[in-house]
């Protein structure tokens, strides 16, 4: 066992938001006053320029803002007219979301597998489990949510290959993963869209709630608009067709603009210090998995222990050194309770179920200085 590393009289966060405000502050007064002071709390000049600024660093046609990551992939499934009767195929492991919106809508999630290696959607059990719904009958095959956990794209080319073929919609949940890209094509440009979160964590965070969809089709992005304006038209108060409340605030766009000249520097420095703990943690810890020609976000750090047993032990010796962990996530998607009934009689998920007693995520934000990681790497082969 190595030496204690020296210590820090900075603690560590396993999200430190107060580093970066205090880099901005100024700007991030200047502009929210700006905004008190036009009075335009909604669809203001600053939607529309975070809008172009999102689009542009994405490579794609369209940026549509939005009040959040879920209401995102609520808005581009409403688009695609998914309800009662469709299968949306999606992963176990990840957030809530991905599943509760198909439900919402009175669609069906259908729970796949993860790959052990990279912990994205296993496009084996994916094809599986498309054969089994088309066999049995009872729901349409209708789309394909590929999550990039933690900052990782999924197999995209493997997703859109398989959802041209029969006829589905590839939609992308990079809510972890905005500046991620994969084959030299940034994430906005994988799926028939991209539905991105700015919930303050994420990799471009907000104060607040916040999303956007990015899209190439001109036609979808002007769906979205009105979808997310009460399925409004042109003309104000002009319903065309059913839609909901969500825009994203002018404030919270406001803000997001302050974020953006800092953005590809913090995406470096996010790289940077996953190198960091790769190097130090070794083969003692199961990593994430890189694929050839993606490059992660790194949303989150996360690594698996290597026996469900030794969670425990390692988050208390974190505990005791200072340094703070998290658990993404606990249960899978198809064990918690509220999605139960729709997995009941169907396979065990078995990589998804594993992932959720090893996993541990540590701390991850581009303001983690070299010592801190020396720190975070110590308690963790301490304890192992």
């Amino acid at each position: 066992m190595t030496a204690a590393p020296e210590s820090s009289s900075r603690p560590i966060a396993l999200f430190d938001m107060k580093a970066q405000q205090s880099l901005i502050r100024g700007e991030l007064d200047r502009r929210i006053a700006s905004v008190l002071d036009s009075g335009r709390f909604v669809q203001g000049p600053e939607v529309d320029e975070l809008e172009r600024q999102l689009a542009a660093f994405a490579g794609c046609k369209h940026a549509v803002g939005v009040s959040s990551g879920t209401d995102a992939l609520q808005i581009t499934m409403m688009a695609e007219g998914i309800g009662r009767g469709d299968a949306v195929f999606l992963p176990a492991f990840t957030y809530t979301a991905t599943a509760e919106v198909p439900l919402v809508l009175g669609a069906t999630p259908v729970f796949v597998d993860v790959d052990p290696q990279s912990f994205n959607i296993d496009i084996a059990d994916l094809k599986r489990r498309i054969a089994t719904v088309k066999a049995e009958g009872r729901l349409r095959p209708r789309a394909v949510v590929g999550v990039d956990l933690f900052g990782l794209p999924a197999d995209w080319p493997a997703i859109e290959a398989i959802c041209a073929e029969e006829g589905m919609f590839a939609l992308d949940d990079a809510a972890q993963a905005f500046g991620a890209s994969l084959d030299g094509k940034r994430l906005g440009r994988w799926g028939g869209a991209a539905a991105l979160s700015f919930y303050p964590t994420k990799t471009l965070g907000c104060y607040g709630d916040g999303g956007a969809i990015l899209t190439d089709s001109d036609e979808k992005a002007e769906l979205y608009r009105s979808l997310r304006t009460h399925g409004e038209g042109k003309q104000r108060y002009e319903v065309l067709r059913t839609g909901m409340n969500g825009r994203l605030d002018t404030i919270q766009a406001a803000i997001l603009l302050c974020k953006m000249p800092l953005f590809e520097e913090e995406l470096r420095s996010r790289a940077r210090i996953a190198g960091w703990y790769a190097e130090r943690l070794g083969n003692r810890v199961q990593t994430q998995a890189q694929r050839p020609g993606a490059e992660s976000a790194w949303g989150l750090y996360s690594i698996t222990l290597p026996e469900a047993a030794d969670r425990p032990r390692v988050q208390e010796a974190c505990k005791a050194a200072g340094v703070p962990t998290g658990i993404y996530y606990p249960l899978p998607l198809h064990h918690q309770p509220a999605y139960r009934p729709h997995h009941e009689g169907a396979a065990s998920l078995p990589v998804s179920e594993d992932l959720c007693t090893r996993i541990l995520s540590l701390p991850m934000h581009p303001y983690l200085d070299e010592s801190q990681a020396d720190r975070v790497c110590h308690a963790i082969l301490s304890a192992l």
